[in-house]
């Protein structure tokens, strides 16, 4: 009967038994998630950043994008994604002191700071829902070149002593012919199952009439000058860029147009934002279980709160990237 040699180095090369790194299972494989997600977080921001930097003289400026307030009608700059930020990482806070609540088997305590973490996290993709909402409607409209160049409008007004260039919204001089027997087409008429957006308030030959009726009002286009600003046409160069060049009137941004310049901008923003937003509102979803299963008592039970501590591991890696996100697309 033969018997199997041993070295006495049984178990010493892999010292960690059932938790590795005195990590449970589950806590590993949230680890494990986190990683793996957070190279794809990385790939769309690298993406990003190198889309960026090839049309860094037409991309758009946050500070003119990003300057909407709920229920206050003015020019905000960054202020309600300043509060947006601070929320989400106040919730990130909560979800600590649930997460040091729970090892101290403190359920009253788990039970409201979960709740405090829920209603960040609700207000945070309420936010965002609200300004993408904003985004996509836009402010001042503007015409699309021939060559998908961005052509915005604006006058130069007296501020503090100095010559300002202030923005100006194509309803403001354009006049709509109501007359005009341009009609939407519609999947019912002519080629099957092909329809169109809906149709600009004004064409480009009202827009440019307009602009020449109003000899206050300049062109701006999209690119950047060595200032760092939007470079703002002569008079005659507005007209003859809006009458040759003109193709579209836009309003708003969307994953075809985006008034505000480059297009590349607005899908970006669209579906890295959204993808953030998808992991907050899933984190809310996970949190919401959780937050259930305080109050009736499961973890009591167990005598352990490790779930709040996994999902609080998720939690504060959503709010991670927020700050990464936050700072490619609105503070850089």
């Amino acid at each position: 009967m033969s018997t199997v040699a041993t070295t006495g180095t049984e178990g010493k090369a892999w010292g960690g038994g059932n938790q590795p790194l005195k990590s449970s299972y589950g806590k590993m494989m949230m680890w494990f998630f986190i990683v793996s997600d957070a190279l794809t977080f990385s790939g769309f921001l690298a993406a990003y950043g190198f889309s960026r930097f090839k049309f860094i003289d037409s991309w758009p400026i946050a500070d003119e994008v990003f300057t909407h307030v709920p229920f206050f009608h003015g020019n905000f700059p960054m202020i309600y994604v300043a509060f947006m930020t601070f929320i989400l990482i106040m919730s990130s806070v909560t979800m600590v002191l649930a997460v040091d609540a729970g090892h101290h088997m403190q359920k009253t305590k788990v039970t409201w700071y979960m709740f405090l973490t829920i209603i960040g996290g609700l207000i945070f993709v309420g936010s965002q829902a609200w300004e993408w909402g904003t985004f996509i409607k836009g402010d001042y409209g503007a015409v699309q070149t021939k060559g998908g160049n961005i052509l915005q409008f604006g006058e130069y007004i007296q501020k503090d002593g100095e010559k300002v260039f202030k923005r100006v919204a194509v309803s403001d001089f354009a006049t709509a012919n109501h007359h005009s027997d341009r009609a939407q087409h519609e999947r019912k008429n002519g080629l099957w199952f092909v329809s169109e957006g809906t149709l600009p308030d004004f064409t480009v030959d009202e827009v440019a009439k307009g602009l020449a009726s109003h000899s206050n009002i300049l062109v701006r286009s999209q690119i950047i000058n060595e200032k760092g600003e939007k470079t703002i046409l002569s008079r005659a160069e507005s007209l003859k860029q809006i009458k040759e060049n003109g193709k579209l009137v836009v309003h708003g941004a969307n994953l075809t147009v985006n008034e505000y310049g480059s297009p590349l901008f607005a899908d970006f923003f669209f579906f890295i934002t959204g993808f953030h937003g998808f992991h907050v509102f899933s984190g809310v979803v996970i949190n919401i279980i959780i937050f259930f299963n305080v109050i009736l008592g499961t973890y009591e039970k167990r005598k352990n709160y490790e779930m709040v501590e996994k999902v609080g591991l998720y939690w504060h890696f959503v709010d991670l990237v927020w700050v990464f996100v936050f700072t490619f697309f609105y503070l850089v």
